[in-house]
């Protein structure tokens, strides 16, 4: 008796710490989205002013050309070599200001998504910004800390109706726990025999109705036992070691799949050799 007592003053300590994570994420999802909308503005300069400087660059080229008979030649080489890098150097700020605001863009959807609500997405954004969200967390953490990612996205998808807030979260999931068990792995092989990866694989089949999305992330890392497997799902169930993990991601990632987008989980993994996790949404396309 008093095992199943302290037993269920545990398992409420754990859902009161559970329930502080989610007030601080919702706080902090409010910070972020205001952050996000007021670092979008100068960011827009950025790329706009960018762009207009590889306009007066242009300008200036044209103004150097009809002038060239009065230069010196290794004057004009200089010259020509100078304007080649600053047009890659505006290339690269525009690259990365655009970059950035794809993200922000991506957190703003999800700040403005109440909780349940379907909105249309661009799942190749959605899924590769989580993707790189999960594996630059981990860089963060652990400077030595690298995977070779390989994504395979099919061409012109439409927009799909998802809710943007939970399957954000889902795809963070795993590929939490998939930089984590190569990593693992890693940290156990020989590191010449042995290169972390990660295939993510996003198709939709549109020939079916609904329209059925499919996302997979595979990975090579430790893979799972067969007991493991079956309590995959169970609450505060984790093999990770004390404050690497609460056991409770999987049971989220299930739940946002099969109850709230009304899909299935498949779940393929050999012990040593890795696992692949596939959603299957049941979705409506946008045009």
């Amino acid at each position: 008796m008093m095992d199943k007592i302290e037993e269920l003053k545990q398992q409420l300590s754990d859902m009161q710490e559970k329930l502080q994570k989610q007030e601080k994420l919702a706080s902090l999802g409010t910070l972020s989205a205001g952050i996000a909308h007021e670092v979008q503005n100068p960011l827009n300069f950025v790329i706009n002013f960018s762009k207009l400087s590889v306009k007066l660059l242009e300008d200036l080229e044209d103004i150097v050309s009809d002038c060239a008979d009065r230069l010196d030649e290794d004057d004009a080489a200089d010259m020509q070599d100078i304007a080649d890098d600053l047009r890659e150097n505006l290339g690269k700020i525009q690259e990365h200001g655009e970059r950035a605001i794809s993200i922000i863009r991506g957190i703003l959807l999800q700040s403005r998504g109440k909780s349940g609500e379907f909105l249309p997405v661009d799942i190749e954004q959605l899924v590769h910004e989580y993707v790189w969200l999960s594996y630059h967390a981990v860089r963060a953490n652990n400077k030595e800390f690298n995977v070779s990612i390989h994504e395979e996205y099919q061409e012109n998808m439409p927009k799909v109706m998802v809710i943007p807030q939970d399957l954000s979260r889902a795809v963070l999931n795993v590929m939490n726990n998939a930089c984590y068990t190569v990593e693992e792995k890693r940290n156990l092989a020989d590191s010449t025999d042995y290169t972390p990866t990660i295939d993510v694989k996003v198709e939709l089949d549109t020939t079916v109705s609904p329209a059925s999305l499919t996302i997979r992330i595979a990975d090579n890392g430790m893979g799972m036992s067969e007991e493991v497997k079956t309590r995959l799902f169970e609450n505060f169930y984790t093999t990770k070691p004390v404050g690497k993990g609460t056991g409770l991601g999987m049971g989220i990632m299930r739940e946002i799949i099969t109850k709230n987008h009304n899909g299935q989980v498949n779940i393929e993994s050999e012990e040593g050799k890795g696992s692949a996790f596939t959603f299957i949404i049941p979705v409506k396309t946008v045009k």
